[in-house]
């Protein structure tokens, strides 16, 4: 199956080293940089209540289209930085999260899986 992040990333390569940015992605620069993009998103939603969250005027919804791609930009640079295949890494997190939070023991509860198991996962 082919990587759906394959042309995304060789895209971010060309473009760092275009620039010469190279020397500044290294995984602990691109980590912090991904939490910056991550707060931006964040301050889109700030102060709206849970309903005008879900009501994005167009105007609101491109700055939070702009900040979600920068968000996955950086996953994706990152994720190449280290070699890491997003897809892969996905599928296994979502295994890792069907063990901790078995459906019959967690439907309808909000709570951390350590609040209902006697010990990790």
């Amino acid at each position: 199956m082919p990587d759906p992040f394959k042309q995304l990333h060789d895209a971010m390569d060309q473009f760092a080293t275009e620039r010469d940015w190279d020397q500044f992605h290294s995984p602990k620069n691109l980590a912090m940089a991904l939490t910056v993009e991550a707060a931006e998103l964040q301050e889109c939603f700030q102060w709206f209540t849970e309903e005008q969250s879900k009501e994005l005027d167009e105007k609101q919804l491109s700055a939070v289209r702009d900040e979600i791609a920068d968000v996955q930009l950086y996953l994706i640079r990152l994720a190449g930085k280290l070699k890491v295949d997003i897809e892969q890494a996905c599928w296994e997190k979502m295994d890792k999260n069907a063990e901790k939070y078995p459906a019959e023991q967690v439907k309808g509860s909000a709570q951390k899986y350590t609040s209902y198991q006697k010990h990790n996962v």
